[in-house]
């Protein structure tokens, strides 16, 4: 189940809503979430729910045993023991066999590579369990005394299986103490909805157009043109974006209409100046957590240049192993690595000089980044290699009636998806606000005020007809 889908938005989300707010104490609201999240979950492999509740037991043993220790050594052995498990079981799950292959490319042993079944979200709530225990570790949080909390905490199907990777010390007081206002439940609305119609509709709409202008098939891509490539990956980079803050968008509202308040998870990567500003605004949380949690107890950039740079480069090939057991992933976090250490060294100070250097910043980042989205999108080793020589001109031809026709189409649409990646509209809104409130314009005001209550119903609308409709695209109708 998807929070993208009808099944999820008439089936589960209205009733869990429905059924909160009929009870009034926030621990029968605990429940209420822990029994929806727990369905949740289980629906996409019921046999794997028995993880989620064993590793969440285990997190919450070892944290009130860290909790309750006096002695130093002791609360190391238990964190190590948290590790050894929690990774251990991710490595397990998700990069057995893909060690087990290369091995078996280098040896020829083993015979069998093991076909394992990823279990859904695994990445994200062994992060936050792992995240939650070193806190108490370090004395930044309590050991939660109740397991069933600690498994709310891990479960939450607002941000289970897409992140954001919400630290426990974020939600520790809402928890047991939250209350949930009506200017919450209309901000989640609003940002719900958001999310749902970036995600049905131009995410979707982005993915159809790259996959039909890249396939990832190699025998597909022998075919196309290079301007289709250019144009197609261009729509990847639109549709990764839009892809995953629409999920935290989703996932961000719906906590706040229950109250609770999960940090951001994207700012905006694309206004960039920088690849180390690209970062500081994409997967926020992820970001966070490899700084926190690996880069800075590793040294950080405490122990010399050399020592930094080894730091980074551990982090970047942690953060290409988390998006996937597969080379390619690998290659995409050291990628970034390699223009960090570049920009380290000394292009992040030429390019922060002026605003001429600013605008520059940004092409570079830019350019720099849609490469990256090529490396992510291909984990053929072969498929990559032939787009790249096609984006090059090698061996394609230069361009088809199909780019034009697909341009022509869908200028509208690359319009809206193209502004959607941009804080134009956010910023042309608060103006606004801002003005009005200043010169007391009330017709303003109010305009402004039923605009923004009828957002949310206007775009749940557009969401549910482009699901309807699969690949229904309501932009389509304003051709050019």
């Amino acid at each position: 189940m998807v929070f993208s889908s009808l099944l999820f938005l008439f089936a589960f989300l209205a009733p869990q809503l429905l059924i909160y707010f009929l009870v009034r104490k926030n621990t029968a609201r605990n429940i209420v979430l822990l029994i929806f999240s727990l369905i949740f979950y289980s629906w996409g492999g019921p046999r794997y729910l028995i993880l989620l509740v064993g590793e969440s037991l285990v997190s919450w043993f070892i944290a009130k045993e860290i909790g309750n220790s006096q002695f130093d050594t002791m609360k190391k052995r238990w964190l190590l023991m948290e590790c050894l498990i929690m990774f251990g079981l991710l490595v397990v799950f998700k990069y057995l066999g893909f060690v087990c292959k290369n091995i078996q490319l280098l040896t020829g042993w083993p015979r069998i590579v093991p076909e394992i079944a990823l279990p859904i979200g695994i990445s994200f709530y062994t992060f936050q369990l792992v995240s939650y225990v070193v806190d108490v570790y370090r004395g930044e949080v309590k050991a939660q005394p109740r397991y069933w909390k600690v498994l709310l905490y891990a479960s939450l199907f607002h941000q289970c299986i897409a992140g954001p990777i919400v630290r426990y010390q974020t939600v520790e007081d809402e928890i047991d103490n939250r209350k949930v206002t009506s200017a919450d439940v209309a901000a989640g609305i609003r940002r719900f909805s958001i999310g749902l119609a970036k995600k049905a509709v131009l995410a979707n709409g982005c993915a159809n157009l790259a996959d039909t202008l890249v396939p990832e098939e190699l025998s597909k891509i022998t075919g196309a043109s290079t301007a289709g490539l250019w144009l197609g990956m261009f729509f990847y980079m639109l549709q990764i974006y839009l892809d995953f803050s629409a999920y935290s968008d989703m996932a961000i509202g719906m906590g706040r209409m229950v109250g609770f308040h999960y940090l951001e998870n994207f700012n905006y990567p694309y206004i960039a100046r920088s690849v180390q500003d690209f970062w500081r605004r994409w997967h926020i949380s992820l970001s966070t957590f490899f700084r926190d949690y690996v880069y800075i107890p590793l040294g950080g950039n405490r122990k010399g240049t050399f020592r930094t740079f080894v730091n980074m480069f551990v982090v970047w090939f942690l953060t290409g192993m988390w998006h996937g057991a597969s080379w390619n992933f690998i290659l995409w976090g050291l990628f970034f690595f390699v223009f960090l250490v570049i920009e380290r060294l000394f292009l992040g100070k030429l390019l922060d000089k002026n605003r001429f250097t600013h605008t520059i910043g940004h092409v570079y980042t830019l350019i720099v980044v849609y490469f990256g989205w090529v490396l992510f999108r291909f984990t053929d080793t072969a498929t990559l290699m032939e787009v790249l020589r096609g984006m090059f001109g090698k061996g394609h031809d230069l361009t088809s009636i199909e780019i034009a026709s697909t341009l022509k189409n869908n200028m509208f649409f690359i319009a809206v998806a193209v502004l959607s990646v941009v804080p134009l509209g956010k910023k042309l809104r608060s103006s606004i606000y801002g003005r009005a409130r200043k010169t007391e314009s009330l017709g303003v005001l109010n305009v402004m005020y039923c605009m923004d209550a009828l957002t949310p119903f206007v775009l749940i609308i557009l969401a549910v007809l482009a699901l309807v409709g699969n690949s229904y695209n309501p932009f389509l109708y304003f051709r050019f």
